[in-house]
Formats: C-alpha cells, sequence, structure tokens
C-alpha cells in the first residue's frame, strides 16, 4: 500500500483532535482505507449521512460496527494498516 504512511498521519492526526489535517489527508486518496477514514472523520464531525456515505465506499465497513467508538475504530484502522504493510 504506497499511501500507508500517509494514512496512519491521517489516523495520528485524528486521534490528537487534529480533524482538518486528518480530513485533508484523508481526501487526498480514494482507496477503501482512505474512504473508512474519511468516513469516520465525518462520524467524528457528526455528519451522519455524509460518514454513511463514505463508509458505503470502503468495501464493507459499515456506520454501526463501531458504534460512537471512533477512538476504537480509529484503533482497528491503524492495526489494519500496519498488517497490510507487513504482508
Amino acid at each position: 500500500m504506497s499511501n500507508q504512511a500517509q494514512l496512519l498521519e491521517a489516523v495520528t492526526q485524528a486521534q490528537a483532535g487534529n480533524w482538518d489535517a486528518a480530513h485533508n489527508i484523508a481526501q487526498d486518496y480514494s482507496d477503501s482505507t482512505a474512504n473508512w477514514i474519511h468516513a469516520v472523520l465525518h462520524k467524528i464531525e457528526g455528519d451522519t449521512w455524509n460518514s454513511k456515505y463514505w463508509y458505503a465506499r470502503t468495501g464493507g465497513h459499515q456506520y454501526e460496527d463501531y458504534g460512537p467508538d471512533v477512538a476504537a475504530e480509529l484503533v482497528a484502522i491503524q492495526q489494519w494498516l500496519n498488517t497490510a504493510a507487513a504482508q
């Protein structure tokens, strides 16, 4: 995954509460993982409609998968990116 470092940075920024920085990174990519990050960011923002739009572009993740626990979801994305890089 060529954008793994950038997407990990987006997750780190989101975890630090830097929504704009995370969003700027995520919207630069269109793969399913970037779309997942984008979806979570809009969930954080409280924009349910937009969040569900991006979840529909993730290839299987759903808005309801983690409920309101965006911290756990961001950790899951981080683990996914690290696992993908190790393969």
